[in-house]
């Protein structure tokens, strides 16, 4: 069963699409079960201003990208990157046994394309 917050961000996702002149891009697939993210990114003086997200995949997964945008706006760089899979997980409400690979796939996405940034 999923979460209210989990379907909120599947049903009405945050910062979804792409994002013009970004300053960095990232295109992360999981292999085992062909979930892909496409995440995107503006920031200015080492704080994100604007992310955004294209996924395909479950639904957890799809929500995962929705939010891993809104915990990572705002933020420094240097504190987006020290976001972790157990903070997307308690903040979209759990995840279903067998999800988990959602939430780290939207980590895994975010730290490559932080990383792009530098």
């Amino acid at each position: 069963m999923y979460s209210s917050e989990l379907l909120d961000h599947f049903e009405r996702p945050r910062n979804s699409g792409e994002l013009d002149n970004a300053d960095a891009q990232v295109r992360i697939e999981n292999p085992a079960c062909g979930d892909i993210l496409e995440l995107s990114v503006r920031a200015r003086k080492g704080v994100i201003r604007e992310m955004r997200f294209r996924a395909r995949g479950c639904v957890p997964a799809m929500a995962c990208g929705s939010l891993v945008t809104e915990l990572a706006t705002g933020k420094t760089v240097e504190e987006a990157m020290d976001i972790r899979p157990e903070d997307v997980v308690r903040a979209i409400g759990g995840l279903p046994e067998g999800s988990s690979h959602a939430a780290q796939l939207a980590i895994d996405g975010l730290q490559v394309l932080l990383r792009r940034l530098g």
